[in-house]
């Protein structure tokens, strides 16, 4: 079975197909004249869910999204569902307003989260989530990854997922671990 990725990101894209691809699932990228939905939902699954139906509706294939982001304590969960749109311009204009927004605080706990929704034509739903916990650094570390992957530092590794490498993250990260969880329901759902 085919399925198609909803998302243009391009480095989020080879991410879930490098993951995705270990578990033996076929996917391919959505047009590039497919609509970008409003993701106008409370919460990350809100969201996922709303891309996968809209790529799901598009190209008649079912459809694996994924939304995601930072949740950072001080700022009480900040940026949360809006980590893509904190504020308008690059990822590096977005780590400075969110280092900006930490300067005098001593709580630099956070996490990265993600929601998995699959939707299939036949009006089912595959879901799952995963959460990667680490803190905010002062400054940008690394040039791997994307996102807030320079600022977001991973104690158990002593770097960030900026200076990780793109196997050890595919591992331990957030999408790594709810694309887990998605395979062994989606492997279920296939066998029923």
């Amino acid at each position: 079975m085919k399925f198609v990725l909803a998302s243009h990101n391009k480095k989020k894209l080879k991410e879930l197909a490098d993951i995705l691809n270990k578990f033996g699932v076929e996917i391919e990228a959505l047009p590039e004249n497919a609509p970008e939905p409003e993701e106008n939902g409370k919460t990350f699954a809100e969201n996922a869910k709303i891309k996968a139906v809209s790529a799901m509706e598009f190209t008649g294939l079912p459809a694996i999204a994924d939304d995601s982001g930072l949740c950072v304590e001080a700022l009480g969960g900040a940026p949360s569902i809006y980590s893509a749109r904190y504020c308008e311009g690059t990822d590096a204009d977005r780590n400075a307003l969110l280092l900006k927004n930490m300067q005098g605080k001593e709580n630099r706990k956070c996490y990265f989260a993600c929601a998995i929704c699959c939707a299939f034509p036949n009006g089912t739903f595959i879901e799952s989530f995963g959460k990667c916990e680490g803190e905010v650094l002062q400054s940008e570390q690394g040039t791997g990854g994307f996102g807030y992957d320079p600022i977001f530092y991973v104690p158990e590794y002593k770097c960030t997922f900026g200076e990780l490498s793109p196997q050890i993250k595919n591992e331990i990260s957030h999408r790594a671990v709810a694309l887990r969880e998605f395979t062994k329901k989606l492997n279920n759902y296939l066998q029923e």
